[in-house]
């Protein structure tokens, strides 16, 4: 059974989550503030965290970086494209806006959910491409195409952040262990290798260059 964490200070709309969740078949930990929140992930590791910006103490954008490998889907009020843009740069997997339909957000929790699953098997799935990390292979278009581990790294980046923009610099860190040949010069040449493959297998142009912030998977 998946595990959501709930943190919101607001007892009626957590309640409300808890019950909506629970029917879905999750299991529910609740946090009321963000030192709470840190302190029940050093207890339990849950699948995925709900996570409401305006939080006593800590607030919602301080405990963000603090959640490093669990999915978070921010709950805020704010709706302006910039505080979007921010918080998905700085770690989180979505946003919802509030008030927000239950559908939506249980649609929303289902993508990632599974794209976390497909990161543990090393299999992904994004905009008709089939990612095999395992063996450095992307089907596109009925074929099958080999990468080298560079460009299986970033396209894997890329996939797990479908249709959000993913910095240069986020980009270069999180692939930094594995392929520590790519630098900030050599990154665009392979991202244009990574390009060309695709096109020529299925004739779309997978990636998009995100002026003054990097590249996102379209």
């Amino acid at each position: 059974m998946k595990r959501i964490l709930i943190v919101d200070d607001d007892i009626h709309i957590g309640d409300a989550l808890a019950e909506l969740l629970s029917a879905e078949g999750y299991a529910i930990s609740r946090a009321y503030s963000g030192t709470e929140a840190l302190y029940v992930l050093s207890e339990i590791q849950p699948d995925l965290v709900l996570l409401d910006l305006m939080l006593p103490g800590m607030s919602g954008e301080e405990l963000l970086p603090k959640l490093g490998g669990v999915p978070v889907i921010v709950m805020s009020a704010k709706a302006d494209i910039a505080d979007k843009v921010g918080l998905l740069m700085n770690g989180a997997s979505d946003y919802v806006t509030k008030p927000f339909d239950s559908r939506e957000l249980i649609a929303r929790i289902s993508v990632a959910l599974r794209k976390t699953a497909g990161r543990e098997s090393g299999k992904l799935s994004a905009c008709g491409l089939e990612l095999s990390a395992d063996i450095l292979t992307v089907s596109a278009g009925g074929q099958d195409i080999r990468l080298t581990r560079t460009e299986c790294a970033i396209l894997k980046l890329l996939m797990q952040n479908e249709g959000r923009p993913v910095g240069r610099g986020a980009i270069l860190d999180d692939i930094s262990l594995d392929t520590p040949d790519c630098t900030e010069r050599s990154l665009k040449q392979h991202i244009s290798n990574i390009r060309k493959k695709l096109l020529a297998a299925d004739g779309t142009d997978h990636i998009e260059a995100v002026y003054g912030i990097g590249f996102m998977l379209r």
